[in-house]
């Protein structure tokens, strides 16, 4: 299969994972969803990275986010693992982890790369919203944990500027101001942007985050 590319519609499938067999499109329903793939269990960053996103369950489900992680090792070793997860993070592991023992996602997904492992997944984060399309591609590499403050900011920024005329700028976080997208009409501002715009630049208008 061609590798996936932003916009293209994620694929469904049916796997068996740690809470039982599930279907995708099911699983995430009308909700936006998190799939990254880690490259082994009973490894040490990815433990830490589970037992973060378990952390995080309040602020994915306060988005209106579902998570899913995946993996090549099979139900029961994700389930061992799940202890040590529980155990060392101080946490409870509150989402799905998929078995892909044949390794059939992992293909359908493109998160095996040869040059890096011919077994193992990449460390890659997919982030797709409510319509199944793919928003957010991020592949890591094994030894470099992934950021799921950034995570989160991306997620924020999707949510925002699926609704509204703007996008987010460098470095920007929930309730700093955005950017006003070029398309947008100067006479159009005062009615879609009643809180005020500073025009640094034709092309660069800045106003405060719209839904606050």
């Amino acid at each position: 299969m061609a590798t996936l590319r932003l916009g293209d519609i994620a694929p469904n499938f049916k796997a068996l994972t740690s809470e039982g067999e599930l279907d995708f499109y099911d699983y995430l329903g009308n909700s936006w969803g998190i799939l990254f793939s880690h490259p082994a269990d009973f490894t040490p960053v990815c433990t830490t990275e589970l037992g973060a996103t378990a952390k995080l369950k309040d602020e994915f489900t306060r988005r209106n986010v579902k998570v899913i992680a995946l993996s090549v090792d099979p139900v029961e070793s994700h389930m061992e693992w799940i202890k040590d997860i529980n155990e060392t993070q101080n946490t409870v592991v509150n989402f799905p982890i998929i078995a892909d023992h044949n390794r059939l996602v992992s293909e359908l997904y493109d998160f095996i790369h040869p040059n890096a492992s011919l077994t193992a997944t990449v460390r890659s984060v997919l982030i797709v919203a409510p319509d199944k399309t793919i928003k957010l591609i991020i592949t890591y590499p094994a030894s470099t944990g992934r950021n799921f403050n950034e995570i989160l900011r991306v997620i924020d920024s999707l949510q925002l500027t699926a609704n509204f005329q703007v996008a987010t700028p460098a470095n920007w976080v929930y309730g700093d101001d955005v950017v006003i997208i070029p398309s947008v009409k100067d006479e159009e501002i005062g009615l879609k942007f009643p809180k005020g715009v500073q025009e640094v630049k034709p092309y660069l208008r800045i106003t405060p985050q719209p839904d606050l």
